[in-house]
């Protein structure tokens, strides 16, 4: 099986966009500084050559800090209650924090089948409260619990190998 690195550098980017896009803040805020009126950078944007880890930070009008980090590399730290599918590759890992917000955005390989995996998420999703769906011509489940944290789960298999996406945020405003 072929896998894009590329594609999956595309959805954490996108994931991530949309995290930071959600960080307040009007078009002002960022535009219209130069080096010599004295406004400080609200953000910073990084790609690290050697790893292609790619991190981000952004301090809103409020104060509000937003970071993200993106890559094959990143330590993973899922919520209390998840865990990394037994034998899944991590082949992306995307990490956006903010205040007590989190976002987790793994891209994920395994030999098991879509089902095995969603039954695996189903449970773990269960457990910390979240009502979950199923639906579609991809193997997916998603939902929310009552905390607000929302999770999401899909997976696709071609020849011997599965592809997965999996989701977990709460509290990203």
């Amino acid at each position: 099986m072929t896998r894009s690195p590329h594609a999956a550098r595309l959805a954490a980017f996108s994931a991530a966009a949309l995290a930071l896009s959600g960080c307040g803040g009007d078009a002002e805020d960022t535009e219209g500084a130069s080096a010599g009126d004295g406004a400080q950078p609200r953000g910073s944007y990084d790609i690290d050559a050697r790893t292609g880890e790619t991190s981000a930070r952004h301090t809103d009008g409020d104060g509000t800090t937003t970071t993200m980090r993106s890559g094959e590399k990143v330590p993973v730290a899922l919520p209390a209650g998840f865990a990394v599918y037994p034998g899944a590759s991590v082949t992306n890992n995307t990490r956006v924090e903010q205040a007590d917000g989190l976002l987790v955005l793994l891209n994920l390989e395994s030999d098991a089948t879509p089902q095995e995996m969603v039954s695996y998420y189903r449970n773990q999703a269960e457990a910390a409260g979240i009502t979950s769906l199923e639906s579609g011509p991809v193997t997916m489940i998603g939902g929310e619990g009552a905390d607000g944290t929302s999770f999401s789960f899909t997976a696709t298999r071609q020849d011997a190998v599965t592809e997965a996406q999996l989701s977990i945020g709460r509290g990203l405003e």
